[in-house]
């Protein structure tokens, strides 16, 4: 990161504020993680940072809008891939896993953006990225109920939050554990057990 933070055009220093918050988060607690950090990481004065943003918070809203942009990205390129709606389901939690397997400190900025009590333009964009993924969610399930796989009796509003109640305990847990590496690993098994809940039954 030090090595490129330097002579830099805007549009690039600004994603590359973005991808030090990133990095650090995965080391440290993000509320913790303060402008002289972030300057410190990318080699780079406070006063360099705020000539791209006019303020922290800014900085978070544009961290926010990194993670939703490229989560969604991925599912949906996941989803489109797949051959079924079910198929579709499944490559949507394995993506999402990758995702967070590659950029551990991505959920931990996410619950603590959620966790505020005050309202922010960060945590606003967390909460419409949860919509927006519960939005597709809810499409593959209602797809899933018309091609005949889903059982048209699920709750679908029901299924989409334990699909997100799956991906969040998987995360919650290597968050505790430490072992981010190893939750792929618990996708087949942990996904098995949701597709049974929901399937037409043979």
């Amino acid at each position: 990161m030090q090595s490129r933070s330097k002579h830099l055009p805007a549009d690039k220093r600004r994603d590359v504020t973005v991808e030090a918050v990133v990095e650090l988060a995965a080391e440290h607690n993000p509320s913790d993680i303060t402008t002289a950090a972030i300057a410190r990481h990318m080699n780079v004065t406070q006063g360099a940072l705020f000539r791209h943003f006019p303020s922290k918070e800014a900085i978070w809203q544009a961290v926010m809008e990194w993670v939703a942009e490229r989560l969604l990205t991925r599912v949906d390129k996941a989803a489109e891939a797949a051959a079924t709606p079910l198929a579709a389901l499944e490559a949507i939690f394995v993506a999402h896993i990758e995702f967070v397997s590659a950029y551990p400190g991505v959920p931990r900025m996410l619950f603590g953006e959620l966790q505020h009590s005050r309202e922010s333009a960060p945590k606003r964009m967390a909460r419409t990225l949860l919509q927006k993924y519960g939005e597709r969610l809810e499409m593959w399930i209602e797809k899933g109920k018309a091609a005949g796989e889903i059982d048209p009796s699920v709750d679908t509003a029901a299924a989409r939050q334990l699909f997100i109640g799956g991906v969040q305990g998987l995360v919650m847990q290597s968050l505790i554990a430490g072992e981010s590496s190893t939750m792929l690993d618990k996708v087949p098994g942990v996904f098995a057990i949701y597709r049974r809940g929901i399937e037409v039954r043979s």
